[in-house]
């Protein structure tokens, strides 16, 4: 309760109440800063980048949610840092990529509108003059923009990711709850939409690996994922609201 009583005096303009919050939860902040250990980085500027996302969770908390002030700034917190990690280049994706993904939504919308169907990844190849190889790379880049790590709710400046619901070894103070979201929305899923999320979020395979492991093509799982990971997300929303 000491946290939200500072938060309401901060929210007075006490300015010591403000940065007393932001100093009792360092802490958190560098728990989450262990996960991204190993990508380059020195932890102690991680752990500053992060403290921007705890000073965003001070600012925009809301006192009327029956919530934890930890479990709202933990998504902020870690989004504020894959924030960092994408647009400083770890999994950013090249401009030739983006553009060849732009060529290839535009060849498939019109495609689909043409064949009163989807298109085979043969004939994207064909509209668009790129090798097959080319279009799966591509689309593979893409993907992060459907990705479980893309905020599925955001109400009043709070971001929540699906990946930030699966509780870890060192959350399990948060998992209970999370973890019984999760798998609620696993178990609605269908045998191989169950599949594809867990080959490509929990084993970490690439779209070309799922495709090869379940018989199917690179775009055909590509399309899909982006379906399940739609319904997943209305899904959250609809819970939260």
């Amino acid at each position: 309760m000491e946290t939200i009583e500072l938060i309401k005096q901060a929210r007075s303009g006490d300015k010591l109440a403000r940065d007393k919050v932001i100093k009792n939860n360092m802490a958190l902040v560098y728990s989450i800063v262990k996960r991204f250990a190993g990508r380059g980085y020195d932890l102690e500027d991680l752990g500053q980048i992060g403290a921007i996302g705890l000073i965003k969770a001070v600012d925009k908390f809301d006192l009327n949610y029956d919530v934890k002030f930890s479990t709202y700034a933990v998504p902020l917190i870690t989004g504020e840092i894959k924030r960092f990690l994408r647009d400083d280049g770890m999994v950013k994706v090249s401009r030739s990529l983006k553009e060849n993904g732009w060529r290839i939504k535009r060849a498939e919308e019109q495609l689909s509108n043409e064949l009163g169907r989807e298109p085979t990844l043969e004939e994207l190849c064909e509209a668009t003059e790129m090798k097959k190889e080319d279009i799966v790379l591509a689309l593979e880049a893409g993907s992060e923009v459907e990705s479980l790590h893309k905020t599925v709710f955001q109400k009043e400046g709070s971001e929540i990711a699906l990946m930030d619901r699966i509780p870890s070894e060192k959350d399990e103070s948060e998992g209970v709850v999370n973890h019984l979201l999760l798998e609620q929305l696993l178990d609605e899923l269908e045998c191989k939409e169950r599949e594809i999320i867990e080959l490509r979020y929990f084993e970490d395979k690439t779209q070309v690996q799922v495709a090869e492991a379940l018989k199917m093509n690179q775009v055909q799982v590509s399309r899909l994922e982006k379906k399940i990971l739609s319904a997943m997300r209305k899904k959250v929303i609809s819970i939260h609201e």
